[in-house]
Order: structure tokens, then C-alpha cells, then sequence
């Protein structure tokens, strides 16, 4: 079961401060024997007490507070009626508690955006793979630089057959067909990644495929992967 949207604004309202000493009283009360409403308020105090401390008092805007009050004195008690003035005095607190609550949003979604932004710039931008065989030796050595957008092929200990040619791909559903990343010679070998989305590339697998000289003519590999591998992050 779950609470009405009335209690849910009086949680909040509750982790905020704004009610008065019986209405805070009153639901001190009601959140010891509703689990629900308890765990309401535990949520909105969660939610709003690192930034509790950084909002600035609010206050409505200057020609509202003299209008209300402009009301009541212009209205007997009688014909306004106790009730009423009640309900206007809860108004004025509900409207300081959406402002103060629309603040902390916006603080909630500031807090949010500097998060991801230093997230994005603290994410792993150099990675590595060892493309092997089974649990053979490795054959070759996988380095990826996303902010260049390069790719470096290391051999470690692979020959090619005689009269052959080791062919690099990248290979992700994203891509369709395997791309080829170009032909491994005998030292460190360069690729451009630049035509392809760092999210693939950083989860994409890599293989080498054995090719005839100067790499597979119909631009797909000619048989199964013989070396693969995927990266792994670099730490920082």
C-alpha cells in the first residue's frame, strides 16, 4: 500500500520544518504506527538534507503576504470564519514549502550535473586487450586511447604462417559486419578510431583473423578469428 499524495506533500512538508508544533506532533504519531508515512518522510529527509543547509530563506513575493493580510483585516472573524483564517495560514506555509522545496530541486539538479560532468571526465579513457588464443600464450597486445581516438597493435608472440598475413577487426553487433582495423606486421601498428562511437569501441571485441598477403580482398574476414580479446580499463 502506498500513501495518498496529501501525506506524501506532508512528509515533505515534515523533513522541511514548515509545519506548525501540532500538525508535526500529529504526524510524529501517525509515522510510529504507518510504516508507509515513516518511510515517506525518511525519504524526503534523505533527499533534502545535503542541501538543507545551502538554501537561503525565501520569502514570497513582496505584494502577496500584504494582500493576504489585507483580507483578513478587511474581514470580521465571524463572517471569515475560523476555518478559513486556519486554511489561508496553511496556504502561505504550503507556498513556502514548494518554494523552498522548487530550490532544492533546482539545487538537486545542479548537485546532479557537476555528478555526471566529473563522472564523464573521471571515466576510463585509456584501455588495453591481449588478444590470445584459448589460454595460449598472448599473441598480441590491444591499445586504445579514446580522447585521440587511436588504436595501437602490439605484437607479443604470434608468427604469421608463411605466405599469410594477420588481419585486425573490430567486431560489435552496433557495426554489422566486422570492420577491419588493417593488416599486423611485425611491429606496433596504428588505427584511426575516429569513425567509430567510443561506446563501441570500448565494448566492442577485437580478433585477428589469418588473411592472405596485404589482408582479406573481399574487406570481411576469410575465416574464423584465430586471436581475440576485449579492453579493459586502464587505471588512472
Amino acid at each position: 500500500m502506498t500513501i495518498s499524495p496529501d501525506d506524501d506533500f506532508t512528509a515533505a512538508e515534515y523533513a522541511l520544518g514548515t509545519l506548525d508544533a501540532i500538525e508535526r506532533a500529529t504526524l510524529a504519531a501517525r509515522r510510529l504506527r504507518e510504516p508507509e508515512l515513516d518511510e515517506a518522510i525518511r525519504g524526503w529527509e534523505a533527499r533534502l538534507a545535503p542541501l538543507a543547509e545551502a538554501v537561503p530563506e525565501i520569502e514570497p513575493p513582496r505584494d502577496l503576504l500584504p494582500a493576504i493580510e489585507a483580507r483578513i483585516r478587511g474581514t470580521s472573524p465571524g463572517a471569515l470564519g475560523a476555518g478559513t483564517i486556519v486554511e489561508l495560514e496553511r496556504s502561505i506555509r504550503r507556498w513556502r514549502a514548494m518554494a523552498i522545496a522548487a530550490s532544492l530541486f533546482a539545487g538537486v539538479l545542479a548537485i546532479g550535473f557537476v555528478a555526471r560532468e566529473t563522472s564523464r571526465r573521471s571515466a576510463p579513457r585509456e584501455y588495453v586487450a591481449i588478444l590470445q588464443k584459448d589460454a595460449a600464450s598472448p599473441a598480441f597486445a590491444v591499445t586504445v586511447n579514446l580522447d585521440k581516438q587511436e588504436l595501437t597493435v602490439r605484437p607479443v608472440a604470434a608468427q604469421a604462417p608463411p605466405g599469410k598475413s594477420y588481419e585486425l577487426w573490430i567486431i560489435d553487433a552496433k557495426l554489422g559486419a566486422p570492420r577491419s582495423l588493417g593488416v599486423i606486421g611485425d611491429t606496433p601498428r596504428g588505427a584511426s578510431l575516429s569513425a567509430y562511437d567510443p561506446a563501441v569501441v570500448a565494448g566492442a571485441t577485437y580478433a585477428v583473423t589469418v588473411e592472405p598477403p596485404g589482408g582479406s580482398p573481399t574487406g570481411q574476414p576469410s575465416g574464423a578469428p584465430v586471436f581475440v580479446g576485449k579492453l579493459i580499463p586502464v587505471p588512472p
